[in-house]
């Protein structure tokens, strides 16, 4: 029986740290969820930055975000909303705003890094309001592969299960985790929305006898409807929400765990 086993990134391959800014109070939010502050706002979407996160600490801190991209002509993706946002939409919006800054971006971004030793890398981003077409946070992500994330998907390759990773984040930070953890690029989905891993789920499930979908957060929710078996990991957490447990057909706590999972369901359709 041909099976394929799909990651998501961030909280699942990768453990993940995450802060987020509010702009208009300057308040700093650790440890928060970028999904679940989208999902709790649903005028907001979760912009990612195509841009090497090195750069932004060469700005000048008074600098304009909006002015920086347009300067710049960064490119920007929406990772995740709750309602539909072209990206062209998006950046309008980004444009148009007047009172979020370089030193924002900053912020967040060394919070990221006095918390995080060992880094494996920083992504940023943006939550744009659709509504007041104003950027209400910045936030940044800095991860680090879990110990036992290349073991799991070397033991799953070995057994001939073809794994692939279906993220939100861009291909810029992808790259290094697929080839750190020897998965083929072609196997690797980036920018993916909601909407965009449900679609992976199910053009797979036409190559593949069953599809199993592991991943941390809202953002899975449609991947999980559609994949065979959806496994809900809170290595990242330690629990969650109703929501998602409630849509899981598996909770594990360590990512070790799909391993056991994928030999069960090789053995009850032998």
């Amino acid at each position: 029986m041909k099976i394929a086993v799909v990651f998501d990134s961030a909280g699942t391959l990768l453990r993940m740290y995450r802060v987020a800014k509010k702009i208009d109070t300057g308040v700093i939010l650790n440890d928060i969820v970028t999904t679940e502050l989208v999902g709790k706002n649903p005028d907001c979407a979760l912009l990612v930055m195509q841009i090497d996160s090195n750069k932004l600490f060469k700005c000048p801190p008074d600098m304009l975000i909006s002015d920086f991209i347009g300067r710049y002509n960064v490119g920007i993706d929406v990772g995740c909303s709750k309602v539909h946002v072209d990206n062209k939409v998006a950046l309008s919006i980004v444009r148009g705003d007047d009172y979020a800054t370089m030193a924002d971006l900053q912020e967040v971004m060394n919070t990221v890094k006095q918390k995080c030793r060992n880094i494996f890398y920083i992504g940023v981003g943006l939550m744009i309001d659709i509504g007041t077409k104003k950027i209400p946070y910045v936030v940044c992500t800095g991860g680090k592969i879990y110990s036992n994330s290349c073991s799991v998907i070397q033991t799953l390759t070995e057994r001939g299960i073809n794994v692939y990773i279906a993220s939100g984040d861009s291909m810029r930070n992808l790259q290094p985790l697929a080839n750190n953890v020897c998965v083929p690029l072609e196997c690797v989905y980036e920018i993916s929305t909601p909407k965009k891993k449900e679609e992976i789920v199910k053009r797979l499930k036409e190559k593949y006898d069953k599809v199993i979908m592991v991943g941390d957060g809202i953002n899975d929710i449609l991947a999980f409807r559609a994949a065979d078996l959806s496994v809900l990991s809170v290595q990242q957490t330690g629990s969650c929400p109703p929501i998602l447990s409630d849509e899981a057909d598996i909770v594990i706590k360590d990512i070790h765990e799909v391993i056991g999972i994928v030999e069960k369901m090789g053995a009850n359709h032998s």
